[in-house]
């Protein structure tokens, strides 16, 4: 399974509407898709239809009572995509799990041989604490959503700063596949000076494809939906199914689930 992070240590740059999307993208090019919640918030698991009502285990029971992963996987309405979603438990898994020796490894055990599903989307919480560094030391790389400005760039540099930390400190294997611009508005002079700061520093690790300001991708949580099913012929819909295959493009070799 490949399994990617969605994160950024920066809030409101568009992180759930991107795995939510992503992952509903995957599982409409035939990937058996696995999103996990893993922010407190638990606006993922919202925006896929998983009423709080209806979480009776999720990704703090995988972390703090080391539950088996296959144990708390939820079906979603899309057709090859499931869900490890989040209750308001998890606010308290980083101070439950501060005085426990393996704390940043515990996702990564949990994910390791897992085979039900090819590729696996992790939604962090917008902050570098225990939740972030288990996603971080569980991924294979990471996808990072980046809002057209200028703050944004400090958020990403920043970072990008952690990732190497991680690197040297647990997941030597962990890489960036893609940095993908959120929010975009093309009437914004602002947001194309962003865009072209951006792909000068970092070239092709930036996605052609970027995300448009959309009111239908605004919308569509409300009605605990991803915008790919709530409404397909969007400009935001269309812009992540462009990105879909753009990451596709970029991942190894499709490795078959059991």
């Amino acid at each position: 399974m490949i399994t990617i992070a969605v994160a950024n240590q920066k809030g409101g740059v568009g992180k759930t509407t991107t795995a939510i999307n992503i992952a509903t993208a995957m599982a409409a090019t035939g990937w058996k898709t696995l999103l996990i919640d893993l922010d407190p918030q638990g606006n993922a698991s919202t925006g896929m239809g998983v009423m709080a009502a209806d979480r009776e285990v999720s990704s703090y029971d995988i972390l703090v009572d080391e539950v088996s992963l296959r144990d708390c996987v939820s079906k979603t309405n899309i057709p090859g995509l499931d869900i490890v979603p989040a209750t308001v438990d998890l606010s308290g898994a980083e101070v439950e799990l501060v005085s426990v020796k393996d704390r940043t490894s515990r996702l990564s055990r949990a994910l390791a041989g897992h085979h039900g599903h090819e590729i696996c989307f992790i939604d962090c919480p917008p902050s570098l604490g225990l939740l972030t560094l288990n996603a971080l030391g569980a991924a294979d790389t990471l996808l990072v959503p980046l809002q057209c400005e200028f703050f944004a760039l400090e958020g990403l540099s920043q970072l990008l700063q952690t990732v190497e930390q991680v690197q040297q400190r647990f997941n030597p294997d962990l890489g960036i596949i893609g940095i993908v611009l959120t929010m975009f508005d093309r009437r914004n002079r602002l947001t194309d000076q962003v865009a072209d700061d951006v792909r000068d520093c970092l070239g092709d690790l930036v996605f052609e494809a970027v995300i448009p300001r959309n009111v239908r991708l605004s919308e569509a949580p409300s009605h605990g939906l991803p915008a790919l099913i709530y409404d397909h012929n969007c400009a935001g819909s269309r812009a992540y199914m462009t990105l879909a295959r753009e990451l596709i493009g970029r991942l190894p070799e499709r490795r078959k689930a059991a």
